[in-house]
């Protein structure tokens, strides 16, 4: 019998939970359409390349559109949902590499670590399309993972491959650049180790070896194959762009990350009241009375449960942010007590204090480089939730008691208050966590609902089920281009509709999000007049607003009902008026419209033809 259930628990561990994790990433693929971030990383994907994206995103996230260029030559890689497994498939790898090396490598218990890793999944609320954030957190993974070898094991081809993956990190995504503070663990292990500082200073050089080592040889690629000076430029221009996009400033960064841990002090300062008063119990009553205060600790603790959830700490509907944020926020900071616990604590085991001060660094430098506060921190707890679920389960099975004399008196310390709040704290992020993993599926930065209507006739969005709405506007445009064959004409859009480019098949002119502010009116300007020079002039699509303004001004926008913020956004858009001067230099006029877009043929007037019968 001992046996059987050996074979078992093996067969579980090595299979059916990696199985899960393997699959889980995939469970939403099917499900809603995006117009924004969704579509335009697939657009600049299978488009990729300086004819129709701006190249400061060219660089700066250089391979991650490599790999989703590579995902786009794949078979189906010109569809949704193809696109969207293969760009699940990297959330499955991260997941199952994370699970592999803290059971097998670390040691820690498989169950613990699955909980971990499928809360860490069901927290992935960024469209797996934007890779160059996915690819992040599986590079700042492998980099933890050779890190941890190298040093543990004395491997210098670990160290090396350490630096080699965090240089690489910087073509994911730039702004990853201060993801080098990760070699600082080298200094701290050896601290720990109490290594000679010979011995630190070598593994640190065999780290920095590899990092500049990646550096140079994807520097030089990109110098063959795009210019010396290509490179250079397009991350000059990066660091330009916090003049219209000021939220990218390192400072807005940092800060914002931190407001939200201020913020959250609200929270944690009542569930410090609730274990107060559970700890209170531990030091007045009698010694002889445990069972009374572990029951009186876990009823302060229910109490504090049904305090949280009359007070909207977190939404039971599961399809928005707020299902899970203040819980993600609060189990962030419990994060953080745990591992500077492992970090300063005598006692800890060398493995704990390097993973802890590992997870610690990686919760503090992913928000680095987004505007999304601590958004990329929940996104990315591949290490972070497996990590504390075992913490917190193996010193749960701990007693920690103690008999402290005061004055003339005894009073009785135990560490079960704060064991059970702990585990309160784990439970909500827990239980709210896979809830809004299950249910919240992305669109335009916010949650789908009702999706139940797929169309026809469009190969990017067959077997997709999306909202009824954006189904008849989809159907309809798609219907349009198709029957006037502009499929595969150039595109210029504008209103926040970049995805209609890969789901329309029309490459964009040159940015098919020319609304965002990173990307600066100057430079939108040049990127127009090398347009109008060209022999055959793209298909312009504006959303609807833009659309109604272009014929009725804003009294049009007025008598449909958008709001004077809105009217006036429009009105003063600096970029729209370069596209509002390019469609009339070039005599062009409205071919469709619907309650969703606007399209304008620019070719048409050129060969004589006329598209509106």
């Amino acid at each position: 019998m001992e046996t059987k259930k050996n074979k078992w628990l093996v067969w579980t561990e090595n299979a059916l939970l990696p199985l899960i994790l393997a699959l889980y990433p995939l469970r939403h693929v099917w499900m809603g359409i995006d117009l924004r971030d969704t579509g335009y990383n697939y657009a600049n994907f299978r488009y990729m390349g300086l004819a129709h994206m701006d190249s400061m995103w060219v660089f700066s996230t250089y391979l991650a559109n490599a790999v989703g260029h590579f995902f786009s030559l794949l078979p189906g890689g010109d569809t949704l949902l193809f696109m969207n497994i293969y760009t699940a498939l990297v959330v499955s790898v991260t997941a199952l590499i994370a699970y592999f090396f803290l059971v097998k490598k670390c040691g820690l218990p498989f169950w613990t670590v699955f909980a971990g890793e499928f809360a860490a999944v069901s927290l992935c609320w960024c469209p797996t399309a934007v890779l160059y954030n996915y690819l992040t957190y599986l590079f700042l993974l492998l980099c933890i993972l050779f890190l941890y070898v190298g040093l543990t094991e004395e491997k210098k081809g670990f160290l090396i491959a350490a630096g080699l993956v965090l240089g690489a990190n910087v073509f994911v995504r730039f702004s990853n650049l201060p993801q080098a503070v990760l070699i600082v663990g080298v200094w701290a292990y050896g601290i720990i180790c109490r290594k000679k500082i010979g011995k630190v200073v070598q593994e640190t050089l065999y780290c920095l070896a590899g990092y500049v080592g990646s550096l140079l040889l994807f520097l030089g690629y990109i110098s063959l194959r795009y210019g010396v000076t290509a490179y250079p430029e397009a991350i000059k221009r990066l660091f330009s762009m916090t003049d219209t996009a000021s939220d990218y400033k390192a400072s807005a960064m940092v800060l914002g990350a931190f407001d939200w841990y201020i913020e959250n002090l609200y929270w944690v300062i009542r569930i410090g009241v609730f274990l107060a008063a559970a700890c209170l119990l531990w030091v007045i009553l009698p010694a002889k009375w445990k069972r009374i205060k572990q029951v009186g600790s876990v009823a302060l603790a229910v109490l504090c449960l049904l305090f949280l959830y009359r007070r909207q700490f977190a939404s039971l509907c599961f399809t928005e942010y707020v299902a899970m944020l203040r819980p993600s926020i609060l189990f962030l900071m419990l994060t953080m007590a745990v591992c500077l616990t492992d970090v300063f604590c005598p006692k800890t085991q060398k493995k704990w204090k390097l993973l802890g001060g590992f997870v610690l660094l990686n919760i503090f430098i992913t928000p680095i480089g987004s505007n999304n506060k601590l958004y990329p921190a929940i996104n990315d707890l591949f290490l972070a939730a497996p990590y504390v679920f075992t913490r917190l389960y193996l010193s749960g099975r701990q007693t920690w008691e103690k008999e402290v004399t005061v004055g003339k008196g005894r009073i009785f310390l135990s560490a079960f208050p704060v064991k059970v709040f702990a585990g309160l704290i784990t439970g909500i992020f827990l239980f709210q966590g896979v809830g809004f993993g299950t249910a919240f599926v992305f669109a335009e930065s916010h949650g789908i609902e009702n999706a139940d209507t797929k169309i026809t006739g469009c190969r990017a969005l067959a077997g997709i089920t999306m909202e009824h709405d954006k189904a008849v506007w989809m159907q309809e445009l798609s219907d349009f281009v198709t029957e006037k064959g502009l499929s595969g004409r150039e595109v210029i859009l504008y209103g926040d509709i970049p995805a209609v480019s890969f789901y329309l098949g029309m490459p964009s002119a040159f940015n098919p999000w020319s609304d965002l502010a990173s990307y600066g009116i100057e430079v939108m300007r040049k990127d127009m007049e090398k347009t109008q020079a060209k022999e055959i002039l793209p298909v312009v699509i504006l959303e609807k607003r833009y659309a109604i303004y272009l014929k009725d001004g804003e009294k049009g926008l007025q008598n449909a009902g958008y709001a004077e913020s809105d009217i006036s956004y429009v009105a003063r858009d600096e970029k729209f008026k370069l596209i509002e001067e390019f469609l009339e230099n070039n005599g062009c006029s409205l071919i469709f419209e619907n309650e969703k877009f606007g399209v304008y043929d620019t070719f048409s007037i050129q060969s004589g033809s006329n598209l509106v019968q």
